[in-house]
């Protein structure tokens, strides 16, 4: 089928136009410009803003695509303009988030039915909206899909931690520095490697049976940020990791200018079903966190990409917080 992609450059988006075009696809990516990436060269490309509404319509009409992946469509206005420019194109591909819901989650696994309200963040109630939008067309203006990923990775993105998407903590690792982690570091997370939600992306093109539906497209290997960690080092070559427990609240109050992810996500225990993209858009988890974070760190290491460990000001907090649990053991001891 002839495919628009929405981006085309980004960390999804790459593996959703290799593996596109490994299919069969004729893909087009639109974009700025102004970001280098690896693509095949059977992708074309076609440059501009898409909250330029006058330029978006002129690419659907240059490239007369079948089927639109919109991966950069945040606010409920880039959704509406959307609409308008591609109406007529037989399916809307939109990449959501798992942020749409509320958190913590009533029960887990969550289904795609998961309540989401009120919203766990601004993003996430964003992204809700733009589904809203979607899927108010659905059947009028295009056949709609939305599909949700989660914590997703991979060669040409960071390794994230509790403190963030600083590239730093995996220096720390590989200098055997010791390493902030929320609460008691048994919370659960599951990252997937992006060529696996690309993948599913890549199912649903054409798939009739996703006209008008919602996939989580998520880890089926979810592990304790503890797990985490040395999965990190060993694919590192690293020492066992000193870990530094630090309630949530408290780093929250320390430093809330570096905890926006850590409040909204990392607390949280969250597991996904994906049974219904596994069913529909042939979505397979093929890439374990131990192989998929080893390709994204020597990545990075190969694009000279890793910050010093002591770029941010983590040895300040793990201090603090030591002084201030001793000097609570000594007063209980007095």
């Amino acid at each position: 089928m002839n495919v628009l992609i929405i981006g085309g450059t980004g960390l999804i988006s790459t593996g959703i136009a290799r593996q596109a075009v490994d299919a069969g696809h004729d893909v087009t990516a639109f974009h700025r410009g102004e970001t280098d990436a690896d693509l095949p060269d059977a992708v074309s490309h076609v440059h501009g803003d898409r909250d330029d509404d006058a330029r978006l319509g002129e690419v659907a009409d240059e490239v007369n695509p079948e089927v639109v992946i919109d991966m950069v469509c945040f606010s409920p206005e880039q959704a509406e303009s959307a609409v308008e420019a591609f109406a007529g194109v037989e399916q809307f591909v939109f990449c959501s988030t798992v942020d749409v819901y509320h958190r913590p989650l009533d029960r887990n696994p969550a289904t795609e039915d998961a309540r989401r309200e009120p919203p766990v963040s601004d993003y996430g109630a964003d992204k809700a909206e733009c589904e809203d939008v979607f899927m108010d067309a659905h059947g009028d203006a295009f056949q709609t899909t939305v599909i949700r990923p989660w914590s997703t990775y991979g060669e040409g993105g960071p390794v994230i931690h509790t403190m963030g998407w600083g590239t730093y903590y995996l220096d720390r690792v590989r200098q055997g520095k010791p390493i902030i982690v929320h609460g008691d570091g048994a919370t659960l997370w599951g990252p997937c490697h992006r060529d696996d939600v690309a993948g599913a992306f890549v199912g649903a093109i054409g798939t009739e049976t996703a006209y008008g539906e919602s996939y989580h497209v998520t880890s089926e290997a979810v592990i304790s940020w503890n797990q985490y960690q040395e999965y990190v080092a060993d694919a590192m070559d690293a020492p066992d990791p000193e870990l530094v427990y630090i309630p949530t609240e408290r780093l929250v109050e320390a430093v809330p200018d570096r905890t926006d992810p850590l409040v909204d996500h990392f607390q949280y225990s969250t597991v996904f079903d994906n049974g219904k993209a596994k069913r529909d858009l042939g979505f397979e988890y093929t890439i374990s966190f131990r192989e998929g974070v080893e390709r994204t760190i020597d990545d990075l290491e190969r694009r000279d990409a890793i910050d010093d460990w002591d770029s941010e000001n983590d040895d300040e907090i793990i201090a603090a917080w030591r002084e201030s649990t001793d000097s609570f053991a000594d007063a209980i001891g007095e």
